[in-house]
C-alpha cells in the first residue's frame, strides 16, 4: 500500500493524542487548574491535528462530514463519531478540572472510553480488510491500541505503565511483522484466483494490463525491499521501545521525558511507514507485482 504521509501523521499523533486522553480520563495524573490545561492542550494538539491531517489524503476534503452518516456499516464512519464523541465529552471534563478545579469523573470514565473506542475503530478500518492479508488479524487492533497506551502513559508521566506498556506494543508489534510476512501466502491468493483464470490451468503474467499508471498502482501498490523492510524493523524497535524503555529506567527529568516521547513518536512514525508499505494488496497481483 501507499505509505501516505498525512495517513502516518494521521496514526502516530491522534493515537499518542487519544492515548492521552485516556489517562486523563481515568484521573491520571491528577490534575488542575493550569496544569490539566497544559496536560489537555498537548492531548488536543496531537489528537485534533492527528485528524485533521487524515483530510489531506481525501480527494474531497469538504465532503468529510458526509462519512458520518454510514456509522453503521462503515468503520471509518465509526471511528468519526467517536472522535468527536470522545472529544466533546473530554471538553466538558478538562473544563470541570480548568475551570472549576472538580473531577467529574463519570464523565472522565466515559470520554476514556470513547477516546480507546477511537483507536479501536480506527485499527478496524484496516483490520478488516480481507484484501490485505497482512492487516486481516486480531494482531492490528492489538497493535494499535498497545501503542495508544504506550504513548499515552509516556504523555501522562505515568513511567511505571509506560515501561510495561512500551514492552506490550513492542511484543505486539514485532508479533504482527512476523505473523504478518507469512499471511499472504496463507489466505491461498495468487495469480489465478486473482484473474479467475485458475480453472484454465497455471497463469502468468505476459506483460502488464495497460501500459501506464492508475489509481490502483498508485494507492495499492508499493514494493519495499525486504533488506530495507529489516532494517527499518530494527529502527522503529529501537527508537519506539528500546530507547524510551532505557531513558524512563534513568534517574527522571524532563529532559528525559521529553527526549523518551521524541524518540518514541520517531519510531512508531517509522513503523506505521512500514505498516502500509508492506503491506500487499491483493489486486497487485492482477499486475504481476507480487
Amino acid at each position: 500500500m501507499h505509505p501516505a504521509p498525512s495517513v502516518i501523521l494521521f496514526t502516530t499523533l491522534s493515537g499518542a493524542g487519544f492515548g492521552l486522553l485516556v489517562f486523563l480520563g481515568l484521573g491520571l495524573p491528577e490534575v488542575s487548574g493550569f496544569t490539566a490545561f497544559a496536560f489537555f492542550a498537548i492531548a488536543y494538539l496531537l489528537a485534533v491535528g492527528g485528524l485533521l491531517a487524515s483530510t489531506f489524503h481525501l480527494g474531497h476534503p469538504e465532503r468529510a462530514w458526509k462519512a458520518f452518516s454510514q456509522w453503521r456499516t462503515s468503520w471509518l464512519s465509526r471511528e468519526g463519531v467517536c472522535a468527536v464523541a470522545a472529544l466533546l465529552v473530554m471538553a466538558a471534563y478538562g473544563a470541570g478540572l480548568v475551570f472549576l478545579n472538580a473531577a467529574l469523573q463519570p464523565l472522565g470514565y466515559l470520554g476514556a472510553a470513547l477516546s480507546l473506542g477511537t483507536v479501536f475503530t480506527t485499527s478496524m478500518i484496516y483490520a478488516q480488510m480481507k484484501t490485505v492479508p497482512r492487516w486481516h488479524t486480531p494482531l492490528t487492533p492489538a497493535m494499535f491500541l498497545t501503542l495508544a497506551l504506550a504513548g499515552g502513559a509516556l504523555l501522562a508521566g505515568q513511567v511505571r505503565l509506560a515501561i510495561a506498556l512500551l514492552l506490550a506494543s513492542g511484543a505486539a508489534t514485532v508479533a504482527a511483522w512476523i505473523l504478518g510476512d507469512t499471511r499472504f501466502k496463507a489466505s491461498g491468493t495468487d495469480m489465478a484466483t486473482a484473474t479467475g483464470l485458475g480453472r484454465i490451468g497455471t497463469v502468468k503474467a505476459f506483460e502488464p494490463p495497460h501500459t501506464g499508471t492508475n489509481y490502483l498502482l498508485r494507492e495499492f501498490v508499493h514494493v519495499v525491499g525486504r533488506k530495507h523492510s529489516l532494517k527499518l524493523r530494527m529502527i522503529a524497535g529501537a527508537l519506539a521501545f528500546a530507547l524510551p524503555v532505557i531513558l524512563l529506567l534513568l534517574p527522571f527529568s524532563h529532559w528525559i521525558a521529553a527526549l523518551a516521547v521524541l524518540s518514541h513518536l520517531t519510531g512508531v512514525a517509522t513503523a506505521r511507514w512500514l505498516f502500509f508499505a508492506e503491506a500487499e494488496h491483493v489486486v497487485g497481483l492482477y499486475y504481476g507485482k507480487r
